[in-house]
């Protein structure tokens, strides 16, 4: 164990370093500024598609056909997207950033949530427009898929290297730290064995995810908004309570994430670096903005529009950062026990318990168990479809099986070890995606000015930006 930890621990050094920062930001800043902070202007227009999409029906002047085009509705989709992406790191995630990079970190979540509603679009639009369909006549895509149609043959090897990275990182940020973090809060909360939460979930997930997309993305339908909503008025209560300390909370967040802090009581102190560092990793491990996870799910949806999708799907980002951890980071900063040492969903629960004595911490224990499932199945989904382009569609069965087994075993792992390896693949998922968007971004611009020019290209016709020469 101590030899795999020291061996993670060097490569995590490595692929979340000064470049991959460089990297991510650089990459959603770029696309932002191609897009003229279109994603900005526009999230009005994004949430009103979303609302629109929940029954996938074409909108005017759009050919009855895109009914025919999907196997989910575009808002599905994006609950789907959402299911694996609201999770652990909207509770664990926001409370290890603050108590390794200090308040500061907040500051450099959002900032990669701006950027990062870029990347997320230019993902959805490109999975949508360089989808395919398998030998089952289900709707495939992602970066996979955009890497090997919209870049070529000749990088077709970038697109297997992310499939199985992807496929990888699956077990560990979508299932093994999902049921360890629930196992670790029931445990602590209610006095429930760690395999007893892992079993548990092993069955309900189990009935979900061999049920495929169309099962996930009903569950994550109904249980995303219930979960996600619950969560932020439960927050907004303790910030009800602890109202006085709002414009304290803002200012340490904006001091510190340009200044050091000093160790106090528990905490080591953290320097500038550490807040941009732990800011950006956590954040991408909460939004997932840049990782090409999102994408897989929104190819799933019924349109021929990827600009529409990538609208409603840059939503995520908004939704899980900004509104999400936030909520979550001002409890914390708030409730002042940031300072004594303790990380991770503790943190969060030992902040929530501060303002709602006897029932902050099973609002936390509850929450994370739901959230950590619906990530378990969205995660489920993206896992499969890597494994489905490496091995093929026999491939599928297989993998949903091996995915449900290691539920239990992750519930009673080594919770160090299992965030470590996630956070390590999470980046090596990252790389070949950025590299697509970076150079496939001629694409996504052209394709988004022709919408919005009232000229909608879709997937199948020609692009005057031919990338594959």
């Amino acid at each position: 164990m101590e030899t795999l930890t020291a061996i993670f621990s060097a490569i995590n050094g490595v692929v979340w370093g000064p470049l991959m920062l460089i990297l991510l930001l650089g990459v959603g800043l770029y696309l932002q500024i191609g897009l003229k902070l279109m994603p900005i202007r526009k999230l009005g227009t994004g949430f009103k598609l979303m609302w629109q999409g929940r029954d996938a029906k074409p909108a005017p002047g759009e050919a009855k056909k895109t009914e025919e085009e999907g196997e989910i509705s575009p808002f599905n989709a994006l609950m789907t997207a959402l299911s694996a992406t609201i999770g652990t790191g909207n509770i664990a995630g926001v409370a290890t950033a603050i108590a390794l990079g200090g308040p500061g970190a907040v500051f450099w979540m959002w900032i990669t949530a701006l950027v990062g509603m870029a990347t997320k679009f230019a993902e959805a639009v490109l999975a949508v427009r360089f989808r395919e369909t398998d030998s089952t006549g289900y709707h495939v895509g992602g970066p996979m898929f955009y890497i090997k149609n919209g870049l070529g043959r000749k990088w077709l090897w970038l697109g297997g290297a992310f499939a199985f990275f992807g496929a990888v990182a699956a077990f560990g940020i979508g299932n093994t730290v999902q049921s360890n973090s629930v196992a670790d809060a029931l445990d602590s909360t209610f006095g429930i064995p760690h395999w007893l939460t892992g079993v548990v979930i092993m069955v309900l997930a189990g009935a979900v995810i061999l049920g495929g997309i169309k099962r996930i993305a009903k569950v994550a339908g109904k249980l995303v908004p219930i979960m996600g909503i619950a969560y932020v008025v439960a927050g907004l209560l303790v910030l009800a309570v602890n109202a006085g300390q709002i414009g304290e909370a803002f200012g340490l967040i904006f001091y510190y994430a340009f200044n050091p802090v000093a160790a106090a009581g528990g905490f080591a102190g953290a320097a500038v670096m550490a807040a941009i560092r732990f800011g950006v990793a956590r954040g991408i491990f909460s939004n997932e903005a840049g990782l090409g996870s999102a994408p897989i799910a929104h190819a799933a949806a019924k349109t021929r529009n990827p600009v529409r999708q990538g609208l409603i799907a840059m939503l995520g980002t908004f939704i899980d950062t900004i509104i999400v951890c936030t909520i979550t980071a001002l409890v914390i900063l708030t409730s002042t026990v940031w300072v004594q040492g303790e990380q991770g969903a503790s943190l969060t629960a030992l902040s929530f318990d501060a303002a709602l004595p006897g029932w902050g911490n099973q609002i936390v224990s509850l929450a994370l168990a739901v959230f950590a499932f619906t990530t378990i199945l969205g995660w489920s989904f993206y896992g499969e479809k890597c494994f489905q382009f490496l091995f093929g569609t026999r491939s599928i069965m297989l993998y949903r099986v091996l995915f449900v087994l290691a539920i239990p075993l992750g519930a009673m792992a080594n919770l160090g070890l299992i965030w470590l390896m996630a956070d390590t693949f999470n980046a090596m998922m990252a790389i070949p995606n950025l590299i697509a968007l970076a150079l496939l971004s001629p694409v996504v611009f052209k394709v988004t000015r022709d919408y919005f020019d009232g000229k909608e290209v879709l997937p199948g016709e020609d692009l005057d930006h031919d990338t594959r020469s």
